[in-house]
């Protein structure tokens, strides 16, 4: 169950950006598995919003292909800041705020088990003009890193993989630049603070045991294993915004349960 204070805050967003001819845009971020998509899709089906994922805007599997043999080979994989086609969200979000009450606009849908963007013609249509647009993401509003914080690796993808840093310092710089004029779009940002990255593994776990119809205690070791080497494409972000490098609105810390402790 979504802590009420959590659907709450984000109404609140909406409500204090709300005014004739706007349609507010309001980022929840949150690490893996805090919630954010759960609570977007709530307060969306409550208030008529239109919901918005970054999950949903990742670049195609071709796409990425490419950026893995022309940048760096840890591109191939989706998540960090770099795998999102950013002018595809740009259009969407244009569309729906440019909206009139018949007007029926498509929402991307990304494909996790396929690794792909489901084609346009499998896309569910928003109808209408919506009282807002809530865009979920795990790294939105996230602050790029120094060159000091950047030279020692964090995890042993980034020591193993990253040797040279090359691939890490790509990630900040597109943090730096188009991810911050995306951030630079919405009215507010709501950021679910963890309790840290050992709660953010077991969180992902959760949802992995879920996938696979396993109560959280019954997800095989190797496949515990498996999650938390995926976590660490994330790690040096999820870790930067849950110690305050993030530009966020409302920060509302998180116990392990989900609940709202702090903020």
């Amino acid at each position: 169950m979504i802590d009420p204070r959590l659907i709450a805050a984000v109404e609140t967003l909406i409500a204090a950006h709300a005014r004739p001819g706007h349609v507010p845009l309001i980022a929840i971020a949150g690490s893996q598995g805090s919630g954010k998509t759960t609570l977007a899709r709530a307060v969306a089906a409550r208030t008529g919003a239109a919901h918005l994922s970054l999950d949903d805007v990742y670049l195609t599997h071709a796409e990425r292909q490419v950026l893995a043999r022309t940048v760096h080979p840890l591109f191939a994989t989706r998540g960090p800041p770099g795998t999102h086609d950013l002018a595809l969200l740009h259009r969407v979000i244009a569309a729906l705020s440019a909206a009139g009450p018949d007007d029926r606009t498509p929402l991307p849908v990304f494909d996790k088990l396929a690794d792909d963007r489901l084609p346009p013609e499998a896309w569910p249509v928003f109808t209408g003009r919506p009282v807002a647009i809530l865009l979920d993401g795990w790294c939105l509003g996230a602050s790029p890193q120094d060159a000091a914080a950047l030279a020692a690796p964090v995890n042993a993808l980034e020591r193993d993989r990253d040797a040279d840093g090359r691939w890490r310092r790509a990630v900040n710089d597109r943090l730096a630049g188009p991810y911050r004029a995306l951030f630079a779009r919405f009215d507010a940002l709501l950021f679910l603070q963890a309790p840290g990255l050992d709660v953010v593994l077991d969180w992902r776990c959760e949802q992995e045991a879920g996938l696979m119809g396993l109560a959280p205690a019954g997800l095989p070791a190797a496949r515990r294993a498996r999650v938390a080497g995926f976590i660490e494409y994330f790690e040096r972000i999820t870790r930067s915004m849950i110690d305050g490098g993030v530009a966020a609105d409302v920060v509302l810390g998180l116990s392990r349960a989900r609940r709202v402790v702090a903020g």
